[in-house]
């Protein structure tokens, strides 16, 4: 118990600091459950990485859902999402309450600051998952392609594309890598739930729809509607919300204003965009909203993803022995790091490097993380408070 309490504390730093979206999460998380507090390994970690970009639903979720799973068991990956989510839930949830639906969401320069930060963050995670992850010029080649394919198509589908990609060179072109030459990771989780959970994941999917036609009760109608949301969507929080938005407003539950306005609330707050769901839940018209709303709307995103990863991380963990997978997830871990070199150019730095200031307090911040070790969530900090004091007024 000790040690899933320690998962629950560990992931409510990350979720009361990481702020950045997906890309930065995985940063973060790379940093303080590799490199600080050696949980996993490199590889592993970024194994765990390829198997979250490649479901649908929350990637960085996902990977705090797993590196939970492989570290405390079921309770762990149960910890690991709520002390990662429950915070920007939380703050969500009370904006939606407080305000209506009426009024916008505080876009200061403090928060500009805290993308830079995420800019830094990203950075240091591609240098550093590159030196390990692409020790060769074939995995270096498989990674500047897999960031051409993943910018010149920027969607789920590129995303699945460039990851295809990057596994079918991995059977080409790797050569060096055998099922001894990387440690396994243990999955403390008999096999008989991850097959249950599987079987959940599929049965919910077919199942709710019929159970909400059949009882006519809003709060089932609600639930399959969000559970579906997050069971088909590919790419991250960014990608759901059109979905949401369409099935939500076309159906009277929300007006456009007040779903735009916790859009972008949700930009301000750290933690998973999927959270969004907790607003939605608490502001929608009709007889399941406030409190309960936000629970029924948060769970039902949320859960397909987590009985995926209980599914499917200990299958992960055999495939990878053989000496075939292997060899292509070496080209799978090489196409992740272009995916992130991708996601540094485009959206980060186009959207947050926007004049010389930004740059400067971009190295900076990579001073800091690289150099002197400084704790990522120390580093959020400060840029958030140096751009407030530079930049505002």
């Amino acid at each position: 118990m000790n040690r899933a309490l320690g998962v629950f504390l560990a992931f409510l730093q990350q979720g009361l600091t990481a702020f950045g979206g997906p890309v930065a999460h995985i940063g973060y998380f790379r940093r303080e459950f590799v490199e600080r507090r050696a949980w996993l390994d490199e590889t592993a970690f970024a194994d765990i990485v390829a198997l979250c970009q490649s479901l649908p639903g929350p990637a960085s979720s996902q990977v705090g859902m797993s590196i939970g799973l492989l570290r405390a068991g079921l309770p762990g990956a149960l910890l690991a999402w709520l002390g990662f989510t429950a915070p920007s839930a939380v703050a969500l949830a009370l904006f939606g309450g407080a305000l209506g639906g009426a009024g916008t969401a505080d876009q200061g320069a403090w928060l500009h600051g805290i993308k830079v930060v995420a800019v830094a963050v990203v950075a240091q995670a591609v240098w550093s998952m590159s030196r390990t992850l692409c020790p060769d010029r074939q995995r270096l080649s498989i990674a500047f392609v897999g960031a051409l394919l993943a910018l010149a198509v920027p969607s789920a589908l590129g995303q699945l594309g460039t990851i295809a990609a990057g596994a079918a060179a991995g059977l080409v072109v790797v050569r060096d890598t055998s099922p001894a030459a990387t440690p396994g990771f243990a999955v403390p989780l008999p096999r008989w739930i991850s097959v249950v959970a599987l079987i959940a994941f599929f049965a919910l999917f077919a199942l709710l729809p019929v159970a909400a036609a059949m009882f006519r009760a809003p709060g089932i109608d609600l639930f399959a509607s969000f559970y579906r949301s997050g069971a088909l969507v590919f790419g991250g929080g960014h990608v759901v919300l059109p979905l949401l938005r369409n099935e939500l407003v076309s159906a009277g539950l929300i007006d456009d204003g007040t779903f735009l306005a916790g859009y972008g609330a949700a930009q301000a707050v750290p933690g998973p965009l999927f959270t969004f769901a907790a607003y939605l839940g608490t502001v929608l018209h009709g007889p399941v909203s406030g409190w309960r709303g936000a629970i029924v709307c948060l769970t039902g995103i949320f859960l397909p993803s987590f009985l995926l990863v209980i599914g499917m991380v200990p299958v992960w963990e055999r495939l990878r022995r053989h000496k075939s997978v292997r060899a292509a997830l070496a080209g799978v871990n090489a196409a992740v790091v272009g995916l992130l070199l991708a996601a540094l150019y485009m959206p980060l730095w186009k959207s947050v490097i926007l004049e010389w200031g930004d740059f400067a307090m971009g190295l900076g911040a990579l001073l800091l993380l690289s150099a002197w070790r400084v704790p990522s969530w120390v580093v959020v900090v400060i840029g958030g408070v140096i751009a407030q004091v530079a930049w505002s007024g």
